[in-house]
């Protein structure tokens, strides 16, 4: 059973720095295709990085340069799945996720899998 837990989020001042983490296990084919997603009050989920099958991290624009994803394996069947969030801004207050699926390359809707997300909170 594929099962992610997201972890580290918080508040913060503007310029600070935030780490997520996501330990996905039950880690199968169909959990290949990783990402992580925000969701802001009021607006979209919407892509902040995703990992293909070739291990290409593929960003979105608005936090290119200053948010870095990383994966570590322990073993065959769990991964931790980082997020680290720089020169935070206001704008990148938002619910964020980690999600999971056997396809890649498509919008955030054809995700699989979960979790249940973790709150970032950045004040100016």
């Amino acid at each position: 059973q594929v099962r992610l837990v997201e972890s580290g989020g918080g508040s913060v001042q503007a310029g600070g720095s935030l780490r997520l983490s996501c330990a996905v296990s039950g880690y199968t084919p169909d959990t290949v295709c990783m990402g992580w997603f925000r969701q802001a009050p009021g607006k979209e989920r919407e892509e902040v990085v995703t990992l293909d099958r070739g291990g290409t991290l593929h960003y979105t624009g608005s936090v290119k340069g200053r948010f870095t994803a990383s994966i570590v394996s322990s073993d065959d069947s769990k991964k931790t799945l980082y997020l680290q969030m720089n020169s935070l801004k206001p704008e990148d207050t938002a619910k964020y996720y980690c999600a999971a699926d056997g396809t890649c390359g498509g919008a955030w809707d054809i995700f699989a899998f979960w979790g249940q997300g973790t709150r970032v909170t950045v004040s100016s």
